[in-house]
């Protein structure tokens, strides 16, 4: 079915935004809000290989809200549950050996999740198709990945909407990891559509760009969801880099605190985040903020 349709339905119903309610904190539990708390997941990697780093305490944690340092109130690491979708791009451009790899990595990544995670499959062509929507059952995703064909154009800025539409109703952490030679072709959407639906998502986003071009936009994506983009030239390594994106989603960090200046109801006001980690020699993946609804 179409995604395009969906993201025009969900397009209000952003989790990410801070809603002055009463809702338990766990339930959407990779950026959530509430009167009290702001939850928020954070990926810590050693700097050069990028393995995931484990162990570290909260006291190794600071968060900044607008600048200004807050109280980490909840604190938990580990391996919590997930829902993965994978776009891939299987326009006319990727037909051949691309497509072939891009299948492998993408055989590679469903293989490398947890028997609990939950995956979403999305080919994009002329328009952003499920091809398996939201379940554990892997033999349907690996099934829809192998009958993926080229065809269509690639309207990228429209298919990352749709596709983060696609997984952000869904519970627990989600992310959207894209394949894509990252040539955009008659998208109704602009760059900047697909980054503020992105802004506005509860989506860690991995881009992954194919061939010779890395388009600004996908380091933007990762950098503001907690993502990491990742560029293939040759699309060696490609599944060793999907792996590794399973990986540094498997060993993640919960911080949650309470603002110190307490959001109004209604203001759509935009509040920056910044979480930092005194170990030296690694690098920390956040969201960079959300807004009050």
């Amino acid at each position: 079915m179409s995604l395009l349709g969906i993201a025009a339905a969900v397009a209000v119903l952003w989790p990410a935004e801070l809603k002055l309610e009463a809702m338990p904190a766990r339930e959407s539990a990779q950026f959530t809000s509430s009167v009290n708390l702001v939850e928020v997941y954070a990926s810590v990697v050693e700097d050069g290989s990028g393995e995931p780093v484990r162990g570290l305490p909260q006291e190794d944690f600071e968060i900044l809200e607008d600048g200004q340092p807050q109280t980490i109130t909840a604190f938990s690491a580990g391996d919590f549950p997930l829902t993965a979708a994978l776009a891939l791009d299987a326009s006319f451009s990727m037909a051949g050996p691309p497509l072939t790899r891009v299948k492998s990595a993408a055989r590679a990544f469903l293989n490398a999740l947890s028997p609990s995670d939950e995956a979403v499959t999305v080919g994009i062509g002329s328009e952003a198709s499920v091809l398996a929507s939201a379940s554990t059952n892997k033999a349907a995703h690996l099934d829809a990945v192998d009958g993926l064909s080229a065809w269509g154009t690639t309207p990228l800025h429209d298919a990352i909407i749709a596709s983060i539409a696609a997984v952000d109703a869904s519970r627990g952490r989600r992310a959207l990891v894209i394949l894509s030679d990252g040539d955009d072709r008659y998208s109704d959407a602009a760059a900047a559509d697909a980054v503020e639906r992105a802004r506005r998502s509860n989506v860690i986003v991995y881009p992954v760009a194919l061939g010779t071009l890395r388009p600004p936009l996908f380091a933007e994506l990762a950098t503001l969801t907690g993502g990491r983009s990742f560029h293939a030239p040759g699309l060696s390594g490609l599944d060793g880099m999907l792996t590794m994106i399973v990986a540094q989603l498997r060993e993640q960090y919960l911080l949650g605190y309470s603002p110190g200046r307490q959001p109004v109801a209604g203001s759509n006001e935009w509040r920056s985040i910044t979480v930092r980690v005194k170990k030296p020699g690694v690098s920390i993946r956040a969201r960079d903020g959300y807004y009050v609804r």
